[in-house]
């Protein structure tokens, strides 16, 4: 699955003269948490919630509502942005998995989608968890069966040729090798428990669970 799959295009952006108050309130009204910064149509940074929560005055401050508001409204975003920033981003046709790596490995919970140097999206965490979720089928009713397997070559043959002699189709499909042994979770479109089992001990896999998911 690619980035261009799941980013969200033409993300809304600020510049280095946008205040801390504006980006306050554009997030509160889009529901977003973060916004990437453009200066002369090149992106340039990203600033989250959390960022300008860090810069604004602590509710514990002595300083009135007033001058609160005051600091916000004239503090910029340029003031803010380090002047040094190794700035993380991935192309559009990049895989999923590696956006997802780069949060993981950096800390951060969105990705600027740049492409030929423009800013095109942004892949955040909830879209990497919708899509995990959809390719996971939990939102699709069926049975979901969790077997350990032997890692070996054909494995994944064998259990779709007799899931094919069953006439069940196999929607989803996730395998994780592990040494000798590997996980599979397979998602089917069907939602009788027995024949499924039954096939599956006459063959000899090792059946951990069966569920039958309802949506």
């Amino acid at each position: 699955m690619l980035v261009r799959n799941r980013m969200t295009s033409d993300p809304i952006t600020i510049t280095r003269k946008t205040t801390i108050a504006e980006a306050l309130e554009i997030m509160r009204e889009k529901k977003i948490r973060r916004l990437p910064v453009m200066e002369r149509g090149k992106l340039v940074g990203i600033v989250t919630d959390r960022n300008l929560s860090e810069v604004s005055p602590s509710p514990a401050t002595s300083l009135s509502v007033f001058e609160l508001n005051y600091l916000l409204t004239r503090t910029k975003i340029g003031d803010i942005l380090p002047k040094q920033h190794k700035l993380v981003t991935v192309g559009p046709d990049d895989y999923l998995e590696q956006a997802a790596l780069l949060m993981r490995e950096n800390g951060v919970g969105g990705i600027p989608v740049v492409e030929d140097g423009q800013l095109v999206g942004i892949i955040t965490e909830s879209d990497i968890f919708d899509a995990f979720i959809d390719i996971m089928g939990l939102r699709q009713s069926g049975l979901r069966v969790h077997l350990e397997v032997e890692n070996r070559i054909g494995v994944l043959a064998e259990v779709s040729g007799l899931m094919r002699d069953l006439g069940v189709n196999i929607t989803h499909t996730v395998y994780a090798p592990d040494g000798d042994k590997g996980v599979l979770v397979l998602r089917l479109d069907v939602f009788e428990e027995e024949p499924v089992v039954e096939i599956l001990k006459k063959a000899n896999f090792e059946i951990i669970s069966v569920h039958l998911n309802l949506v």
